[in-house]
């Protein structure tokens, strides 16, 4: 069922990643997303360069950080802070569902956009809002990227570094980013649905800080019930149960097993893999005396992967019943056949007519993928919305030699 938020549209006054990504999933879904940018340098996103990777060195014409976050969705650029300006994102407001911000509270405030001002140009349009500390509290002003508001205030890098590490754990680019996207994308939905059945149109706060904590609520539920700051870990290369660990190949690679129900798996396991001595050993059987040998049991493991190549072990374990992956490359991720037939990536074509890929939105519906769609340049649908909310080619050529609209 593609479009299945057919009919709904989602204005969007934000940047860089977290909430322009739970724009993106909600144009996937079928939604027109009217990203608001400012008309004289738009989106910083545009201009990010991650890793050294500069977008003009690219071979195909497309921003990967900005395809991530805004894909399928109309552009139009507006000097919100200009009467003229104004009055457009006004009138957008009264058509729109959606409102989506990630705008702090201090800013929407100074800028005429509390939610008493946006409920006089809409009382039925539902505000979503994503910050990097929440809506309130004494920090509901002060910024916070993945980096920060996830990773290190919500504990998740503290969690996540091994014991005896020399640097806390780091993330990729738009890690928490992408995970915060979906699930304010999430709550989006639960409003339009609330709003539906009641007529009610909810108020929709997420954050990085609360993204963060969830993803780590184990161990904040451990340290609270046990006092502890997290839920003990192993030194990196170690696991309580050897059969939930990662190996590494003779080639360099690793291959993780995730045998839960170690008993269960653990005779067969060990036939395949050519160490049917493990099978019997009863430093490793049953599950209690696995563990309570695991520094044997995983040195036992380690010589044995090591003796063969990520292939060989892949074609061993072919059709072992027990939980277990290669650690995949990204690019390998590109190329899986899995990945193929579920449409979890979308293939767009640029101006010179090559091919490049983005990752959609997570969800599906009636297991259709949702249509291949790419980011929009900065203003490019400025005339066509304007156009639609009724203004004439006069007043636009007028608003644009005013600065107002891009």
């Amino acid at each position: 069922m593609p479009g299945l938020l057919n009919g709904i549209r989602v204005v969007e006054l934000a940047s860089w990643t977290y909430v322009p990504c739970a724009g993106a999933a909600l144009a996937d879904w079928g939604a027109d997303v009217i990203k608001v940018e400012d008309a004289r340098a738009g989106d910083p996103c545009r201009g990010l360069v991650v890793g050294g990777l500069d977008p003009a060195e690219s071979p195909v014409r497309a921003n990967f950080m900005m395809e991530l976050g805004n894909h399928g969705k109309r552009s139009i650029g507006v000097d919100i802070k200009s009467g003229t300006g104004r009055q457009i994102l006004g009138a957008l407001i009264a058509r729109a569902d959606v409102f989506l911000t990630n705008w702090l509270p201090g800013q929407l405030e100074r800028a005429g956009l509390g939610v008493t001002e946006i409920r006089r140009f809409n009382p039925e349009v539902i505000i979503a809002r994503g910050s990097g500390q929440g809506h309130r509290g004494p920090h509901r002003d002060k910024g916070g990227f993945d980096g920060s508001a996830y990773l290190a205030r919500a504990g998740v890098a503290y969690s996540l570094t091994p014991p005896g590490a020399e640097y806390p754990v780091n993330q990729g680019p738009a890690f928490g980013d992408l995970q915060g996207g979906i699930t304010l994308a999430g709550g989006i939905m639960g409003a339009l649905f609330h709003r539906e059945r009641t007529g009610h149109a909810p108020i929709v706060d997420s954050s990085l800080l609360a993204q963060g904590m969830w993803a780590i609520a184990p161990d904040i539920s451990a340290a609270d019930y046990y006092g502890i700051d997290r839920i003990p870990a192993n030194p990196a290369g170690m696991a309580l149960n050897p059969a939930v660990n990662r190996y590494q190949t003779r080639d360099g690679r690793w291959i993780q097993l995730m045998f839960l129900q170690t008993d269960r798996f653990w005779k067969a396991f060990c036939e395949r893999i050519g160490r049917p001595d493990m099978a019997v050993d009863e430093r490793f059987v049953p599950l209690l005396n696995l563990v309570r040998h695991q520094e044997e049991a995983t040195a036992e493991l380690r010589r044995t992967f090591a003796e063969r190549d990520l292939k060989q072990w892949q074609e061993i374990l072919a059709d072992e019943p027990g939980v277990w992956e290669t650690l995949a490359t990204p690019q390998e991720v590109l190329d899986d056949p899995q990945v193929r037939a579920n449409g979890y990536l979308m293939t767009v074509t640029d101006e010179a007519g090559r091919d490049y890929r983005t990752v959609g939105a997570p969800v599906q519906f009636d297991e259709t993928p949702a249509p291949p769609s790419r980011a929009p340049e900065h203003g490019e649908h400025t005339e066509a919305i304007l156009l639609e909310l009724g203004m004439d080619w006069d007043q636009i050529i007028a608003a644009k030699d005013a600065g107002a609209v891009l």
